[in-house]
């Protein structure tokens, strides 16, 4: 072992004690789920009593969870995005404390064609900060081999734009990256720089050619495991390029860099490591392939989502990475850090209760009309719920249309497991495409191509990569001329309407969509037979532009195309 990464692991000794002093704190704090809940709330209700929004409902931190609950409605995103534009342009006081600073934005998916602008403040980093902290400690002391290792991560920027009132606006796993210690950073392969690359392949080959140089990698974390695949292929692909720039010290494509990225990385790019070189020519030479399971001899454990869609893809990773343990990131969205888990081969994580204040409603019911509203402490263990979170950003009783189930419970706090976004929303690689999204892009293809389709539905299909099915019925109008046409709109429609999915079309996570063509009667004979269900009926029946349900054009095929 290099001397370099024995001091390091000294030097971690005391960072290690911290966090693990902090996550003991956190666990012992799962024993009192309500009364640690109720003062979170206070405390995130106190933190922005003097914002427009608290004032107008008369919420600060004297409320107790009832009167929280009797004063303000379940929300999706629409019901702040008014007072987030105010925040956008410098007015922070509309959904904002005086002590809340406003950092950024984090940007996801919106229900319509806009992205979603998520403010995130000072508190609500540190407690998303301190969520990822305890889960590293309990990550790192159940594998003690990742302190002499160091950690290749991808992240993403931060500061992709900025609004008019100078917020940046981008992704949060930039900003972490940008804040954390020096003692930290040293710890990962790849510096925070290669997140400012905005070309998806450069970031990807740059990204390996910093990893391949270090043989001491023990973990990889990013949040799809479908990035594990593609990053896993493109280094085999590319294996002779990436050993001749490590021997030489020198980046393939450095010259479409923007220089200001390549200034950062240049002291990095230009050490020349003839030693790793050879090591890896030979990997070539013996197995015909450079995979990660070769190079990084080291490496013992995966970090990312295991739950919902993602799993579908751990089987694959095994060829390339070999048989290790995956250690779950828990449940996260834009909007917040929800669970953690405490062990590999699970996606079920106790509730991060010290972060958010999280309220629960039945699958089968409607968050936005239900009063059957409940507390962390009232879940049952077996049944699945919507969540809705409250947060230090100013969001409260936000429905992010995510579906958990409860797995049991760690003391008195749940534990849950992600299962799916709700009814409307497709995601397969973090691309979170909703109805309305898939609605106005087919709707602009058509347009664009001056063609007339009639009913559709888009459909995931599974592959490697995966995509998007559109499905509708056979026409002499549509040719397969006009449907190249009509596929290539859509889909350029649906990268401008969903930021995520853009970037998981050109970065080569997702394929492009195909058309899945029906025999002629296929919808009437589908819509009947969904009017005939108990609560169906002819005047409210409304056909479905996407059903999120992975590989169902072959069921929907078969059933009712004949």
């Amino acid at each position: 072992m290099h001397a370099l990464y024995l001091l390091r692991a000294f030097g971690g000794i005391f960072v290690r004690q911290r966090y693990r002093g902090a996550a003991r704190e956190f666990l012992a704090r799962t024993s009192s789920c309500r009364a640690v809940q109720q003062e979170t709330l206070q405390d995130i209700l106190q933190l922005n009593a003097d914002s427009d929004l608290s004032r107008q409902h008369k919420l600060d931190g004297s409320c107790t969870i009832e009167d929280f609950q009797s004063r303000f409605p379940v929300t999706e995103y629409d019901f702040f995005q008014p007072y987030i534009e105010r925040v956008k342009q410098g007015e922070t006081q509309a959904l904002l404390g005086p002590e809340n600073q406003l950092l950024m934005f984090t940007l996801s998916s919106g229900t319509t064609t806009d992205s979603k602008f998520i403010p995130i403040t000072v508190p609500f980093l540190k407690s998303y900060r301190q969520g990822w902290q305890n889960w590293g400690i309990l990550t790192y002391d159940d594998y003690p081999s990742l302190k002499y290792h160091n950690i290749v991560q991808l992240t993403s920027n931060y500061d992709k734009f900025r609004t008019p009132g100078g917020a940046p606006c981008g992704n949060i796993s930039g900003l972490v990256a940008a804040m954390q210690s020096p003692v930290v950073q040293s710890m990962y392969t790849v510096p925070g720089e290669v997140s400012r690359i905005d070309d998806a392949q450069l970031k990807y080959y740059t990204t390996l050619r910093l990893a391949l140089a270090d043989r001491y990698v023990g973990m990889l974390t990013t949040a799809n495991p479908s990035t594990l695949l593609h990053l896993a292929r493109f280094a085999d692909q590319e294996k002779e390029s990436l050993v001749r720039d490590i021997a030489d010290g020198r980046l393939t494509g450095a010259a479409q860099m923007d220089p200001r990225v390549l200034g950062k990385l240049k002291r990095r790019l230009q050490r020349k490591n003839r030693r790793r070189a050879r090591e890896l020519e030979q990997i070539i030479e013996r197995t015909g392939h450079l995979y990660p399971r070769d190079y990084w001899p080291g490496l013992c454990v995966l970090a990312v989502w295991t739950g919902g869609s993602a799993g579908a893809y751990l089987s694959q990773l095994k060829p390339y990475y070999g048989d290790l343990p995956v250690r779950d990131h828990g449940l996260s969205a834009s909007e917040g850090r929800m669970t953690i888990p405490l062990a590999s081969g699970t996606s079920s994580g106790v509730l991060d209760i010290t972060s958010h204040f999280f309220e629960f409603v039945p699958e089968a019911e409607d968050p936005l009309t239900t009063d059957h509203i409940l507390t962390a402490d009232q879940l049952e263990e077996g049944q699945n719920y919507y969540i809705l979170l409250t947060t230090p950003s100013g969001l409260y009783r936000y429905h992010i249309c995510d579906v958990v189930r409860c797995t049991g419970f760690y003391q008195s706090t749940p534990m849950l497991e992600f299962l799916h976004k709700g009814a409307h929303i497709s995601n397969l690689t973090g691309e979170k495409i909703t109805e309305s999204q898939v609605v106005t892009a087919v709707r602009g293809a058509t347009e664009e191509v001056a063609l007339e389709l009639g009913q559709f539905t888009v459909i995931p299909q599974w592959g490697e990569p995966p995509r998007y099915q559109l499905l509708f019925e056979e026409s002499p109008t549509l040719s397969a001329e006009s449907l190249t046409r009509l596929l290539a709109a859509f889909d350029q429609q649906l990268q401008e309407a969903n930021c995520e999915y853009a970037e998981k079309r050109q970065s080569g996570r997702l394929a492009p969509p195909v058309p899945c063509p029906l025999k002629p009667g296929t919808w009437q004979r589908f819509a009947t037979e969904r009017q005939q269900k108990p609560g169906g009926s002819l005047e409210q029946y409304k056909h479905p532009c996407l059903i999120p349900k992975l590989d169902y054009a072959s069921e929907l095929i078969e059933k009712f195309s004949h």
